[in-house]
């Protein structure tokens, strides 16, 4: 697997398919533009559809990393047929084979999350905000008064032209 930045990731850390543990990271190298990842699989009974999304992410208390396998489309029945991954008919198969390479993607990360929300509260914390947000306030308040009154008026209107329809009616029908 390939991946632009380790993102923590170390030897033994575990690989996840669809929730369960299905194996660990073999090895890492570190190359100029890239980090490549060798996994392990722990049965070769567990087939990796190639349409899967693979990302590294934070998960717990403690921040541990685990490389997720997410299956993006639903395979059919009839494309599922025993397939070894280490044998030639894997290669026209939808599932990845022994020493594919494919690649991975950064996931939940709990820095970002950290460096977004101090981002969102320094933005509540500037001055301009709270002033920009008292005038929109302000704006909306006088707004609203606008239209209750204009509510009101065309009410107050509506019924006296009524009354005078009714008046009307009553003079030339009677």
């Amino acid at each position: 697997m390939e991946f632009s930045s380790a993102y923590g990731l170390k030897k033994g850390t575990n690989v996840n398919f669809k929730g369960v543990t299905i194996g660990y990271v073999y090895n890492i190298s570190v190359k100029p533009n890239k980090v490549v990842v060798l996994i392990h699989v722990n049965s070769s009974d567990i087939l990796i559809p190639k349409n899967s999304l693979i990302e590294s992410n934070q998960v717990g208390l403690f921040n541990d990393v685990v490389i997720d396998i997410t299956l993006l489309d639903n395979l059919y029945s009839f494309e599922y047929r025993y397939v070894h991954p280490s044998s030639i008919q894997c290669l026209r198969s939808p599932f990845i084979c022994s020493n594919f390479y494919v690649k991975g993607y950064k996931g939940l990360n709990y820095d970002d999350l950290v460096r977004a929300t101090t981002r969102i509260s320094q933005r509540f914390d500037d001055p301009r905000f709270f002033s920009l947000f008292y005038i929109l306030l302000q704006n909306s308040i006088d707004l609203s008064s606008e239209i209750i009154y204009l509510v009101n008026y065309t009410s107050y209107l509506l019924f006296n032209l009524a009354n005078l329809v009714i008046l009307l009616l009553i003079r030339y029908l009677v």
